[in-house]
Formats: C-alpha cells, sequence, structure tokens
C-alpha cells in the first residue's frame, strides 16, 4: 500500500515557484542570474503599515483571534468594498485567510464534490486548476488567445458551461497575462452567467488597484446585482500594498459560503496571523496615496519591457492593462537551435536556455495553459530589468 496520498497524483507543483528557487540556487552556486518568476512587488511595505504591526507588538495583540479574522479588520474590508467597489457586505459575510490563496482553497473544499467542473479562462494562474483538482473537481480551461486580448469571450463561457459546472473563476487583471476586462467585457460576460443560475462565480481581484493608462477597475458582482447572491469576491493586501509576506488575503459573498469556508479553515490553519490582521486594518483604513506612485512606476516598467521585447527576434509582447506582468509568445523561436545546441521545440526549452545561457528567470507560458509564451514579472528595478530584456535580445539573436 503507498504512503503517500492520491491526491497527489492530481497536483503538479508550482511552476512559478520551481522557477524562482532555480534561481534562487543559481545565484547561490555564483550565476548572475536574474530573477523575473516571482509576482510580488519590490518595494517596501509602507511605513504606516509597519509600524501599525509593531504597535501590535507592543499591545499584546499576539494571541488566537476569531477563526475567520478579527472584527476590526473585517469593518475595514466591509469599507473598502463599499467605498471602491459599491458592494454592501455584513460582519457574517467576510472571512480573512492566510493570503488570497487560502480563500480562494478554502472555498473550493467547501463547495467541490466528485465530478463537479470550474471553468478557468487560460492562460490562468498556475493554482487555480490544481486547487481544483485538489478538491476532487474537473478543471475545465478555456483558451483565450492573443487575439481577443486574452479575454473570455461570451460565446466561449456558453459553450463550456454544463449541468457540472459549479465555478467559474474570473481574474482581473490578471495573472498571467495582465489583461484586464473593461466594464463592457465584463457586462458581456456577467449576461451569460445570468442565465445559468447554477453557476457560481469566483473573482481574484488582487491586482484591483494596479491598472494603468486611466483603466477603471470593475468586479462582477458590481456589475450585475443579480450575481450578489453567487459570487465570491476574493482580494488582498498583498500587491497593492506590497505585503505578499504578511500572508492576508479576504472575500465577501454570501453568509453560508462564508460560514463553510470558515469551518475548513477552522481545521486547517485556524485564524490568520494577528500582527498581520492589525497591519492590515492600517492598510485599508490608511494613506493609500502611494498606490498610484508606485503604479507609475509600474507603468514605466511595463512600457520599458513591452517595448525592449517587441525588438527581440522572435518575440511579440503585448502591452497589459494591469498587474505586473508581461505574457509574449516565443513562437517565432520555436524550431531553431540555441548557442549550446539545444532544438527549441518548446516554451519550456525556451525559458530552459535562456536561463542556462544568459541567466535571465522567466517561467513559461506551458505552464499557465497556453504556449508558446513565457511571463515576465516587471516588479523589479529598471536597471535589472533594462539589463534582462538585452539578455534576452541576444539570445533571441544568436539562435539559428
Amino acid at each position: 500500500m503507498p504512503f503517500l496520498s492520491a491526491a497527489l497524483d492530481r497536483v503538479k507543483p508550482s511552476a512559478t515557484i520551481a522557477v524562482t528557487d532555480k534561481a534562487r540556487a543559481l545565484k547561490a552556486a555564483g550565476r548572475n542570474v536574474i530573477g523575473l518568476g516571482a509576482g510580488e512587488p519590490d518595494f517596501d511595505t509602507p511605513a504606516n503599515i509597519k509600524l501599525a504591526a509593531i504597535h501590535a507588538i507592543e499591545a499584546g495583540k499576539t494571541k488566537y483571534t476569531d477563526v475567520g479574522g478579527i472584527p476590526e479588520l473585517k469593518q475595514a474590508i466591509i469599507a473598502k468594498f463599499q467605498r471602491e467597489n459599491g458592494l454592501t457586505y455584513q460582519p457574517n459575510q467576510i472571512i480573512v485567510g492566510t493570503g488570497g490563496k487560502q480563500v480562494l482553497y478554502n472555498a473550493l473544499m467547501a463547495t467541490i464534490n466528485p465530478g463537479d467542473e470550474v471553468i478557468i479562462p487560460a492562460p490562468y494562474w498556475v493554482s487555480y486548476p490544481e486547487m481544483v483538482a485538489l478538491a476532487g473537481g474537473d478543471p475545465v480551461p478555456v483558451v483565450c488567445t492573443a487575439e481577443h486580448g486574452f479575454k473570455l469571450q461570451p460565446d466561449a463561457l456558453e459553450k463550456a458551461i454544463t449541468p457540472k459546472t459549479k465555478w467559474i473563476i474570473l481574474c482581473s487583471p490578471s495573472n498571467p497575462t495582465g489583461a484586464a476586462y473593461t466594464r463592457a467585457e465584463l457586462k458581456a460576460i456577467t449576461d451569460v452567467l445570468v442565465k445559468h443560475p447554477h453557476v457560481w462565480v469566483m473573482t481574484d481581484d488582487m491586482y484591483e488597484h494596479l491598472v494603468y493608462d486611466d483603466f477603471v477597475f470593475t468586479t462582477p458582482a458590481q456589475i450585475e446585482p443579480k450575481l450578489y447572491d453567487r459570487t465570491l469576491t476574493v482580494n488582498g493586501v498583498s500587491k497593492a500594498y506590497c505585503m505578499t509576506g504578511w500572508r492576508i488575503g479576504y472575500a465577501g459573498g454570501p453568509a453560508e459560503l462564508i460560514k463553510a469556508m470558515q469551518t475548513i479553515q477552522s481545521q486547517s490553519t485556524s485564524n490568520p496571523c494577528s500582527i498581520s490582521q492589525w497591519a492590515s486594518v492600517e492598510a485599508l483604513n490608511g494613506p493609500q496615496d502611494f498606490i498610484p506612485v508606485n503604479n507609475k512606476a509600474f507603468k514605466e516598467r511595463r512600457d520599458l519591457v513591452v517595448s525592449m521585447l517587441n525588438q527581440a527576434k522572435g518575440i511579440d509582447c503585448p502591452r497589459p492593462q494591469g498587474a505586473f506582468y508581461v505574457y509574449p509568445s516565443c513562437a517565432g523561436t520555436i524550431g531553431k537551435t540555441s548557442p549550446s545546441g539545444k532544438v527549441i521545440a518548446n516554451d519550456e526549452d525556451f525559458v530552459t536556455e535562456l536561463l542556462e545561457n544568459e541567466g535571465v528567470a522567466v517561467v513559461q507560458g506551458s505552464a499557465f495553459g497556453l504556449g508558446p509564451a513565457f511571463r515576465i514579472s516587471y516588479a523589479a528595478k529598471n536597471s535589472d530589468l533594462e539589463d534582462a530584456c538585452k539578455r534576452i535580445q541576444r539570445f533571441c539573436g544568436n539562435l539559428r
């Protein structure tokens, strides 16, 4: 009898974490490596948020809290949803978890039965299909091409829905493409979903504040009130507030679902870190003026990376509306031979050879459900981005 669970056969390790770990290992071995695989801002957590955490420690707020979050943080989240999204929730409709990933996982574990299907637009964040599979469900990827801006089309959604469909997961702005749905595009999607009352909507709004070029963010329950009672709106402080390591995510949704998610959480991690929760109260309630400052820097980096990648042979890089990722096609490099003599058969070969030859760590598009492509996180200093793009240009120029 095997010792390990058969559930492991349904799930793969995170490709983004694997790339980051490999880059770290090469750096430790003395290689000059630029890691552009990790999806986290390089800016420090704002001082007022760090100070709130210090005050919480000094005040002895270091004990267990309510499983689903302290009342003060729930009220801050309620105020945020009302202020920024026009959504009204009560405390029993809010849950706080150890990062947005746990919130998503709790929801799937609390609702998925064997054979349930979850529609996931591709390219997708690597963890979505794996979490669905781990919960016993069947991920249903729907390919969204560059020609459509990597966005789900209403007719494709309609075709993907079956009587077994339990959820659709939407992420806007997207990880990994940075694509963001306009209000009109989102309305077309919600119009389809209104017709299928058995389908619930899980929205990952983690990159809500990271949008550029006057783009206006909206979320499904805000667009279509008829979906309010079957929508879980997920967000967190990781990206906009530069708090990835603090591990705080949250969601608003129907009370019955939130209660079920809290039950799952109570038997796994219990409450999120008390200190991080108090820091998050300050993040949501405190000054927000640093966000547009950071966004200005991100936009400059986006424009730099898009321009330089489009000068690389065989690379085509669309300009994203949000997040801090670009998702260039490397189709023009497939079939060519690298300086090491390796034939580039797919995007995994491309990123492997790029790392070995030029010391640039990126993630292959096939890990996100659509290749041949690769994801770059431009949440790095300009000099590193410029150096990395020059190395990519050189690598592509040396392919034969």
